[in-house]
């Protein structure tokens, strides 16, 4: 397919103008070439890639219905978002493996998203911490768990507690089988410092369900802010972090280490009401999420819209779009799939207007919105 006389943004993130060529699933070329699809007006990006988020359109990752998932796929296509790492919840192996089973029997099969692998929020997380993951299922790190369910289908993200028992002990091994990122974490700052120096490299959902910064006691967020090496994911809606915190942490972060992400539920783009998560009631009001008690319980929102708040936050644009597409790629080892435009890698493009409304997603070489 020829896509010509448009604009793109290259493999460093610059704007050029002329044209894409894709083969297969593949791009094959840039040049100026005439023909084929005229894209006038329209700026091609990379597609966006959201490794942590547990459903949309009323679908979760956990619903373990093949149909209902590739409904799912296709929800988040037409957001833009054209690879996702599927985010289980803190159940029972039995659960989980059932999860995993059903995840891995869509893949290569997706109609819209496609899958990498899974990122496993929980279950070995603090009580104190839990946030909305269910509090009878917590429980200490289980590395031949972990490998049994590993063998049902990939993880390439791994959130736990480095305080808890076994963490450590566990992120040594694991981490070289699968990022190991902090989450719902007690942790002090020594203890989170501790975690980076035994195998963590990734912090899940930066400020939430984790200690604070505060002036004598700097916690975990303190701890990825002082770990050069350490990534760290947000949830730009706005709501889980205020415009002033994202604009800060991104500041501080630097190129390449802020990851959006959704943490999206299965109430995104849904009505508000009732919904479940992880076996524990969800009730979403002026699209805000919370359990019963009040706790807040993951997004509603999707990436691209998460794109368009980095930019009202102020955000440069090339870092906020990074932070969508590259940098997560790169977290989870797959920047040389997808994550930018350049020769080789996956045909994964979202074409905007110059008012940043989605017009156009393809997805391995195939327009599927």
């Amino acid at each position: 397919m020829l896509l010509s006389n448009l604009k793109y943004v290259d493999k460093n993130f610059e704007i050029k103008s002329g044209s894409i060529e894709t083969e297969g699933e593949k791009i094959k070329a840039f040049s100026f070439s005439n023909g084929g699809t005229d894209m006038e007006g329209l700026l091609a990006l990379p597609g966006f890639v959201d490794i942590h988020t547990h459903g949309g359109d009323s679908v979760d990752w956990c619903d373990r219905d093949e149909k209902m998932l590739q409904k799912l796929s296709m929800y988040y296509a037409k957001h833009g978002v054209t690879s996702v790492c599927p985010t289980t919840m803190t159940l029972p192996e039995a659960d989980l493996s059932k999860i995993f089973a059903s995840i891995e029997n869509i893949k290569r099969k997706e109609s819209g998203a496609y899958i990498h692998g899974i990122n496993m929020e929980g279950p070995y997380v603090s009580y104190e911490k839990r946030g909305a993951q269910n509090p009878d299922y917590i429980r200490p790190a289980d590395e031949q768990e972990f490998d049994r369910l590993n063998a049902i289908s990939k993880i390439l993200l791994v959130d736990l507690a480095p305080e808890t028992e076994g963490a450590l002990s566990f992120s040594n091994n694991v981490s070289k089988k699968a990022v190991c990122s902090v989450a719902h974490t007690s942790a002090s700052f020594e203890e989170a410092k501790k975690g980076f120096e035994n195998g963590f490299t990734h912090a899940t959902h930066l400020f939430n369900a984790m200690t604070a910064f505060e002036s004598r006691k700097p916690g975990v967020v303190g701890a990825v802010f002082d770990s050069d090496r350490v990534t760290a994911e947000l949830i730009c809606d706005g709501f889980h972090l205020a415009p002033a915190t994202v604009k800060l942490s991104f500041k501080i972060l630097g190129a390449h280490r802020a990851v959006a992400i959704s943490d999206s539920l299965s109430s995104a783009g849904c009505k508000d009401g009732e919904y479940v998560l992880g076996g524990q009631k969800v009730i979403v009001k002026n699209s805000r999420a919370h359990l019963e008690d009040g706790t807040i319980a993951g997004s509603t929102t999707n990436l691209f819209d998460e794109f368009k708040n980095l930019l009202s936050f102020s955000i440069p644009f090339t870092d906020a779009l990074a932070a969508c597409t590259i940098d997560p790629a790169r977290v989870i080892g797959m920047d040389s799939v997808c994550g930018s435009l350049e020769v080789g890698k996956n045909a994964d493009m979202i074409f905007v207007d110059e008012s940043m409304n989605l017009k156009h997603v393809m997805i391995k070489g195939k327009l599927v919105f």
